[in-house]
């Protein structure tokens, strides 16, 4: 019968493999309020979770572009499971009443999950690409220059696009666009998404990269509405600390659409 290793004076621990010390140190309340520690290790998990998503977002839109798409369909799915992950945290997160809320609230000073730059890159990779959402940065050269770098890659939905190109006549306008701006949907390419989903066996490959798509930006868009939800339980429709409208503006966010044809031909069919 094996004996468990339990002398780590000369090996590696799993606190040494995974640098708890430095992770599980990383909580600072700045208030006495018993729920900003909630707080706080909500949003730092939140991120640490970002920080997964980005790591495979990249690397599906790498396989994408090389035409190696199988391996992809893995990445996006486990994406769509990270934001059910996130879903899940806002669960916990409600738990804070506003009366919990209030008690630390100004010790957050202007500080917002608005300027998350994580999740600002998420929304560049995936299309979103509103420059003016640059200047919560403005003060880190080096969050400006990495954002800057990944407006001018293609999205995963411009990667997309061109393998969707391989077998659909798509306008140069949509293939060749400024990669620095948002996306603008375009009829013709609802049509040509049209034609993989009236012939799934045809283009198999296609029709699943689209259903990949399309399941991971619904997990993204319940994780935006609880976001919603959340924040008008716990502070109403107040202002948000990083001084946006709070409410008012992520309802904003709502309408937004990553790969708009690809819910617009659900219509077309």
């Amino acid at each position: 019968m094996t004996t468990p290793v339990t002398d780590f004076s000369d090996r590696m621990s799993y606190t040494d493999y995974l640098h708890l010390d430095a992770v599980l140190t990383a909580q600072h309340p700045l208030s006495d309020a018993h729920d900003e520690m909630l707080f706080i290790v909500q949003h730092q998990t939140s991120e640490l979770w970002m920080r997964l998503a980005i790591h495979e977002l990249d690397a599906a839109r790498a396989a994408l572009a090389e035409d190696d798409i199988r391996p992809a369909f893995k990445m996006l799915a486990r994406v769509a499971r990270i934001f059910e992950q996130l879903n899940g945290a806002w669960d916990v997160l409600r738990t804070m009443t506003p009366a919990d809320y209030t008690r630390f609230r100004e010790s957050l000073g202007q500080s917002s999950g608005f300027q998350s730059w994580q999740y600002r890159r998420i929304e560049y990779m995936l299309g979103n690409r509103n420059p003016a959402m640059l200047k919560p940065h403005a003060h880190r050269l080096d969050l400006v220059e990495a954002l800057e770098a990944e407006r001018q890659r293609p999205s995963l939905y411009d990667v997309a696009l061109a393998r969707l190109a391989e077998v659909a006549d798509l306008p140069a306008e949509v293939l060749n666009r400024d990669l620095t701006q948002p996306y603008r949907a375009d009829p013709r390419v609802t049509a040509a998404w049209a034609t993989i989903y009236r012939a799934p066996e045809a283009y198999w490959h296609l029709y699943e990269l689209a259903e990949k798509l399309v399941d991971m930006e619904d997990y993204f868009r319940r994780w935006r509405f609880n976001h919603v939800t959340t924040v008008e339980r716990v502070i109403g429709f107040k202002r948000g600390t990083g001084g946006t409208g709070g409410v008012s503006y992520l309802k904003k966010m709502l309408e937004t659409e990553l790969f708009p044809e690809l819910w617009q031909v659900r219509t077309d069919l």
